[in-house]
């Protein structure tokens, strides 16, 4: 990390309590939360969201919210203007290789009204961003972008390309998978690409929205339904790199063809393909998520397989965990910007993080290999986890975060 110090007295700077870099969801959710605490906090972010009209195609960047994405949008309350835009709830959660051999899970296991809601994510940021106005104490400079970070005596200076310099007690990168403010804090990463590419595709059926997610095992990756408002659906095709960036450039037609060839038949066969994109698998850990005034989370501390849908619910795990760590330190009169805090902050997400990372590279691996007897054996262990018990409800309570 560069540690040059810079004297107060060369610069005029804008003193803020916190800067955050990125204004994606989690960035935004960080601002609206430390606003909460009386903090003063900047938002740096390149690009604006698009206004939302109903007659907008869905885009294809959707996530499945978890109940306790939901609750934490709903204390930061953006999620009531969230709910009057378009999001598909979803009640069910089914997932299996072979016929007969499948898990389900269901809301009505844990007494709840449902599992969670796939949302667009520029929504989901839109709602974030239109509660900034209720908070005198955040200021967003958009578009703007980070041309320099430095030390100053009280913490880090961040200097943007539109001239302003900001001065914050603590920095917090919230800006990506690509963090500026990780690779200017000196972080390094483990991890690796998998073999496999995942490909979005936005399709139009005839068949009412549907309230169940469901995913196909197969010797080539996953198959994927995730409903969407309205008679939409958004399908997860994974497989091979060269494969998918075969598909990608098929036309919606000639590629319609190719779904109903390789998805299970419970896909409706009348559909039209809309929209499609792909990006490649990886995975990607910081090996730390804070330096002195500064800390990192979202996609800028963790990058995982989107097998199970929980990149942007750790991501909030994340901005829950920071939001109560640092007023757990405020209300104690102590130094929130300091090493302590931040340690805690790290204490209370990492092992979590890295537990689902390594779950989802385990049923990744497993559904992965083809021997026989491997097939047979997980398939009977799907068989059974389709029995309901006390650790089914256990596994779903933990994947909803509550």
């Amino acid at each position: 990390m560069d540690e040059t110090v810079v004297s107060q007295s060369q610069v005029k700077a804008i003193k803020k309590d916190v800067v955050i870099v990125g204004g994606g969801m989690v960035g935004a959710a960080s601002a609206l939360g430390l606003a909460q605490l009386g903090l003063n906090v900047a938002v740096v972010e390149a690009f604006e969201p698009t206004p939302y009209s109903s007659e907008q195609p869905v885009d294809i960047r959707v996530s499945a919210v978890s109940l306790a994405s939901e609750q934490l949008l709903e204390r930061l309350g953006a999620l009531k203007r969230l709910s009057s835009m378009r999001r598909a709830p979803y009640l069910g959660l089914e997932t299996w290789e072979l016929d007969g051999f499948i898990t389900r899970f269901h809301a009505q296991q844990v007494g709840v009204s449902h599992l969670g809601h796939i949302v667009e994510n520029r929504l989901i940021q839109l709602a974030l961003w239109e509660q900034f106005d209720s908070y005198d104490n955040i200021e967003l400079l958009c578009p703007a972008k980070v041309k320099l970070f430095t030390r100053h005596e009280e913490g880090v200076r961040v200097t943007l390309d539109n001239g302003v310099t900001l001065d914050s007690r603590l920095l917090v990168g919230a800006d990506g998978a690509n963090s500026q403010v990780r690779s200017w804090a000196g972080i390094g990463l483990t991890g690796w690409d998998y073999a496999q590419s995942a490909m979005l595709i936005n399709i139009k059926t005839d068949c009412p929205q549907q309230d169940v997610t469901w995913q196909q095992f197969t010797p080539q990756g996953p198959r994927s339904l995730l409903p969407l408002p309205g008679n939409h659906a958004s399908l997860v095709w994974y497989d091979d790199a060269s494969r998918i960036a075969q598909l990608t450039q098929l036309s919606n037609t000639a590629l319609a063809q190719q779904i109903k060839l390789h998805f299970p038949d419970r896909l409706d066969r009348e559909f039209e393909v809309l929209q499609k994109g792909s990006f490649k698998l990886t995975r990607r850990h910081a090996q730390s998520y804070y330096r002195d005034n500064l800390v990192i989370l979202g996609d800028a501390a963790h990058t995982i397989n989107p097998l199970a849908g929980q990149g942007v619910n750790i991501g909030f795990k994340d901005v829950d965990a920071l939001i109560s760590t640092v007023s757990r330190a405020m209300s104690k009169g102590e130094p929130w910007w300091e090493e302590a805090a931040l340690r805690s902050y790290q204490q209370s997400r990492y092992k979590d993080n890295q537990l689902m990372m390594s779950a989802m590279d385990l049923f990744y691996a497993g559904f992965s290999n083809e021997l026989l007897p491997l097939k047979l054996l997980r398939n009977a262990a799907l068989k059974v986890a389709d029995i309901d018990s006390p650790v089914k409800k256990y596994v779903l309570k933990y994947a909803l975060g509550l």
